[in-house]
């Protein structure tokens, strides 16, 4: 590889070179434009799923909480971000590792919090504070329990992910849940917004290069976003009663212990972490062409926990590390970490501007569900690709029978379990812990001969 102006090929591959800034800036900008509606869409649907309103006046009572939301999600993803690239002691891989709000504690959080307003929140906030102390602990052990979670395992687990939010995105592109019933509910003008994020996201992925590329599902929505604002979908009203700064608010819900979302959100850090050992792993090899040390997975992992609890402390959801960022970083051949840097610190100036949150906030629902079913699509198509690394012999194909169908059927059918205690309930239906379960025993106690 020639030189380029970024740098020499070694220093492009060092995690600490800095790139001159007029080409380090836009590079950080890229990583953010490239997460960015990932990073805040979690946020938007379990205030969605609490019962705080969309894009428009008649959620004007909920709007200061869910623009805190976006706010936090912003905010704390641009922290972890700097506890990743940055570091201190053990705490940080020090690679451009890209923090943001993780989907896969989502099938966790909508039950937790569903219809409860703000009453459910204090719950759900405990749950991703213990969970994010143990997941930090997690980094303790992580690379001794990779072994229990092969590509069988974690490619179902994934899957299991995508397949229990695939619901979500069309209920949320047909017009959302409060709709549901109503002769409103799946009209053609509560869909073509939504057809046009879908349409314009997938154009852009495949025909377009570049920044264009990366940043096709946030183009998507902005084009679905305009066509629903030409159609009156769209209000601003919540935006002029948004400050232009403002600061996070320690337990701004109080805490409330609930045995079931601490159990879940315990359950889905072992999740994260292993999806991160993934990212920190594709980072290296992509942007170093190196395997990544048992340190770097450590200090990532404990970052990881440390963003989540903090995050949980201040009203903020589950952090964990970005994929789409991985490939970014492939694509753009520059390792730098401070590039990263320059992108969380523009995340946390994001994060202290309420008027940026309010602004996202108008986004309509089926605005969000269009960028949601993409999303949440490939999410599913990840786990398949994971899946693809195994050997279907008579073992796996049986260990994927039985821990798909407990789970997927627990979830199209909880009632099922009505008998059962509130708390498995919540925990079973979700059809993640039954199949992640189910897949690990039977991993570990079929013998490997079983053709």
């Amino acid at each position: 590889m020639a030189d380029s102006a970024l740098g020499t090929p070694a220093q492009l591959r060092d995690p600490n070179y800095t790139p001159p800034l007029v080409d380090a800036v836009p590079l950080g900008i890229q990583h953010v434009l490239a997460m960015f509606a990932s990073n805040v869409t979690p946020a938007i649907i379990v205030a969605g799923a609490a019962g705080f309103g969309f894009g428009s006046d008649q959620g004007a009572l909920g709007f200061p909480d869910m623009t805190y939301m976006i706010q936090m999600a912003m905010l704390f993803a641009g922290v972890a971000t700097l506890f990743q690239t940055i570091g201190f002691g053990p705490v940080g891989a020090r690679l451009p590792i890209v923090q943001g709000t993780s989907f896969a504690f989502l099938p966790v959080m909508i039950p937790a919090v569903a219809g409860q307003g703000t009453a459910g929140m204090a719950g759900l906030m405990t749950g991703i504070v213990i969970g994010g102390i143990f997941h930090f602990c997690l980094g303790t052990v992580i690379g001794r329990i990779r072994f229990a979670l092969p590509p069988l395992v974690t490619g179902l687990i994934v899957l299991m992910i995508g397949l229990a939010l695939l619901k979500v995105g069309i209920q949320y592109a047909a017009g959302g849940v409060p709709l549901i019933g109503t002769p409103e509910f799946g009209t053609f003008s509560k869909w073509l917004p939504a057809l046009v994020v879908i349409v314009v996201s997938l154009v852009l992925s495949f025909y377009a290069k570049g920044l264009l590329s990366v940043s096709a599902v946030l183009i998507g929505l902005v084009a679905g976003y305009l066509v629903a604002l030409v159609m009156g979908q769209v209000s601003f009203g919540n935006v002029g009663r948004a400050a232009f700064f403002d600061l996070p608010m320690p337990f701004k819900w109080g805490f409330e212990f609930n045995g079931a979302i601490i159990v879940g959100m315990c359950f889905m850090a072992v999740i994260s972490a292993i999806e991160t050992v993934g990212d920190v792993s594709g980072i290296t090899k992509g942007g170093a062409d190196r395997e990544a040390t048992d340190k770097e997975i450590s200090g990532a992992t404990f970052a990881d926990g440390l963003g989540t609890a903090i995050a949980g402390l201040f009203g903020g959801l589950p952090n964990t590390s970005f994929s789409q960022n991985v490939g970014l970083i492939s694509m753009t051949g520059v390792m730098s970490r401070h590039v990263v840097t320059i992108g969380g610190v523009f995340l946390i100036l994001c994060g202290l501007v309420p008027k940026f949150g309010a602004l996202v906030s108008t986004v309509p629902i089926n605005v969000l569900g269009g960028g949601v079913i993409v999303m949440f699509g490939m999410v599913a198509a990840a786990g398949i690709n994971m899946l693809s690394e195994v050997t279907w012999n008579r073992r796996n194909m049986v260990i994927l029978a039985v821990s798909l169908s407990v789970g997927f059927g627990l979830q199209l059918e909880p009632s099922a379990l009505q008998h059962l205690p509130r708390t498995l309930q919540i925990l079973l239906t979700s059809g993640l812990l039954p199949a992640a379960g189910l897949s690990i025993i039977l991993n570990l106690a079929l013998p490997e001969n079983l053709d």
